[in-house]
């Protein structure tokens, strides 16, 4: 028979003082994100329910968008959230709010860019408003150019090949400039499509040796401030007028993530802002050490679009 001595009964209280001390330490540590209830709260730094924390923003590889979509992910991750960024193709762009699979976008542009696309899924999408105002589309060649209209693109058919540098196919800007070819009646021409940053390297592959070149261009964009350009144009209105950059979100945002539905809704700023990222960017700056930057230098107009959190 074991004998149990007053030994043993010490050893055995000691032990399960030791494992009541830890659970309890466990439940304190589990306990620091619950209410009094013992429930969730969701809520972090800030008085409006953060929800969902989980959030994925795309955008079109611009070199606008990369500017604008890595600064609001990092003010949102800023207040809490954990936000994933994906590049992805335009007409995806829009299909993947609108089916819900992406949580938003802040590269709407419209009404022209991405008019066909907004048209399209606008019942499916809830749209924030405006973020950029005074954007433009067109077509730029470099100011060295002897040509001030679309139409004079003609003077220029056998240095240029006819051919028009563009972006990716199906991009407004790209159906405008095709749209440009038959209203001006240049004929023969045509838009050769590629990437924005293909044009870009073939603008400043022209430029360097001052040769004749024309891309679809936009504004903002950080080749305004690298290169001397200009817009040719366009008395027949192909590209039409001003555009905006707007915010877009899947249906359902506001009540799974309050929190980042007020940002996104708060988000606006300045063509002189995004050009600044951009030319970081462009000149060597990782996009997510530009938009920190640029997040450290303008914190009050970060905090206008935190405004209402706390």
């Amino acid at each position: 028979m074991l004998k149990i001595t007053w030994k043993h009964f010490g050893l055995v209280a000691v032990l399960v003082l030791s494992l009541l001390l830890a659970a309890c330490g466990t439940e304190e540590e589990e306990g620091t994100d619950t209410d009094a209830g013992g429930e969730d709260t969701g809520e972090e730094a800030t008085g409006v329910d953060l929800g969902t924390e989980d959030l994925e923003l795309v955008y079109v590889e611009w070199a606008s968008e990369v500017a604008s979509t890595n600064v609001i992910a990092q003010v949102l991750e800023g207040q809490g959230y954990n936000v994933e960024i994906t590049p992805i193709d335009n007409a995806i762009m829009w299909e993947s709010v609108a089916n819900g699979d992406a949580d938003g976008m802040v590269a709407a542009w419209l009404p022209a860019t991405h008019g066909d696309l907004y048209e399209e899924h606008k019942d499916n999408v809830v749209n924030l408003g405006v973020n950029l105002e005074g954007a433009k589309i067109g077509l730029v060649v470099p100011e060295y150019m002897d040509a001030t209209t679309i139409g004079d693109l003609a003077n220029f058919s056998d240095d240029l090949n006819s051919q028009i540098t563009g972006i990716e196919a199906g991009a407004g800007v790209v159906k405008s400039a095709e749209q440009s070819i038959e209203d001006y009646g240049l004929e023969g021409w045509e838009v050769q499509t590629s990437s924005s940053g293909a044009m870009a390297t073939a603008l400043g592959e022209a430029v360097d040796a001052e040769e004749p070149i024309v891309v679809t261009g936009w504004t903002p964009h950080w080749k305004f401030a690298k290169y001397d350009l200009k817009y040719l144009e366009d008395p027949e209105g192909s590209f039409g007028g001003a555009e905006t950059i707007e915010t877009m979100v899947r249906q359902g945002l506001e009540e799974d993530s309050p929190a980042a539905y007020q940002i996104l809704d708060q988000f606006a700023w300045t063509s002189e802002d995004m050009g600044t990222v951009m030319l970081d960017i462009e000149n060597g700056t990782s996009p997510e050490d530009a938009a920190a930057a640029w997040i450290e230098d303008n914190q009050d107009l970060v905090d206008e679009w935190t405004a209402g959190l706390e």
